[in-house]
């Protein structure tokens, strides 16, 4: 168990889950595509090419590809979850907190991640992920006016977090 990049053959389901998940995020920072119909892929970019203190990982359920992960800093003492997305038709069951927990535990110690003041759900999920750990919020102020919420957590459960069933991947 261990993050993939491009040299496991995923970078293409990780480019179309890409594009998914700046659509998504589109409805809380206004970005438009680019002419081309793509959005800006520059963290994506750094984490396939195995950039220094970058990483990818991605979530399947059998043969589909339902989500991933982009980690930065992962050779700095706070690590952040720079990126999280999964399918809206994998949005149940608790999926996305065993996958956002699973990352997380693979590097055990202080994190951070960061989502859109307006995005409520983000909100409820951060919570619940970060639930019973050491954990703080702070506000910052992005490109145009985009609030980011970032929580700061100590990724150390007084419970193991759920593991993998054989269905799900990374």
């Amino acid at each position: 168990s261990r993050p993939i990049g491009a040299e496991e053959g995923k970078d293409l389901a990780l480019r179309h889950l890409w594009l998914l998940f700046r659509h998504d995020m589109s409805r809380f920072s206004s970005a438009l595509p680019f002419a081309d119909g793509t959005f800006r892929s520059e963290w994506l970019d750094a984490a396939l090419r195995s950039d220094p203190g970058w990483c990818a990982w991605i979530l399947t359920a059998g043969a589909h590809p339902i989500g991933f992960a982009l980690v930065r800093d992962t050779d700095q003492r706070v690590r952040i979850l720079n990126s999280f997305f999964v399918v809206a038709g994998a949005r149940q069951g608790g999926v996305g907190l065993q996958f956002a927990r699973a990352v997380v535990s693979e590097s055990p110690g202080e994190w951070a991640v960061a989502y859109q003041e307006r995005n409520r759900a983000a909100a409820g999920f951060w919570s619940h992920v970060t639930e019973g750990c050491d954990r703080s919020w702070s506000e910052t102020v992005g490109a145009g006016g985009v609030v980011d919420t970032w929580i700061s957590f100590s990724a150390r459960w007084s419970s193991p977090p759920p593991r993998w069933s054989s269905r799900r991947s990374r």
